[in-house]
């Protein structure tokens, strides 16, 4: 029996950027740092990995997403969720100098 874990996410990927905006990648299971494979837009060895596991650049993944508005939307390549943002009622999370 083979496994399907190629059409599952990885981990859940968040909001889909506007063409010509910028993908958050900041989460660390974007970067492979045992093996490059071929980026599967230019071919060219990569650590990076899409929330799918697809190896990517990912100035390729923002450059196909300006290129491929309507596909994107598929959210082929989408950035991190974003974090849920520190409680304002105790005051911690503030970086106040």
């Amino acid at each position: 029996m083979t496994s399907r874990r190629k059409t599952e996410p990885s981990f859940e990927p968040g909001l889909i950027p506007a063409p010509g905006g910028l993908l958050d990648w900041r989460d660390g299971r974007h970067f492979d740092r045992f093996q490059d494979l071929p980026c599967v837009l230019c071919g060219s060895p990569t650590p990076m990995r899409s929330h799918s596991s697809e190896p990517v650049h990912k100035a390729c993944a923002e450059a196909w997403l300006t290129a491929n508005p309507v596909e994107a939307r598929l959210g082929r390549f989408a950035s991190d969720l974003k974090p849920k943002s520190p409680s304002r009622s105790n005051g911690r999370g503030r970086d106040h100098a």
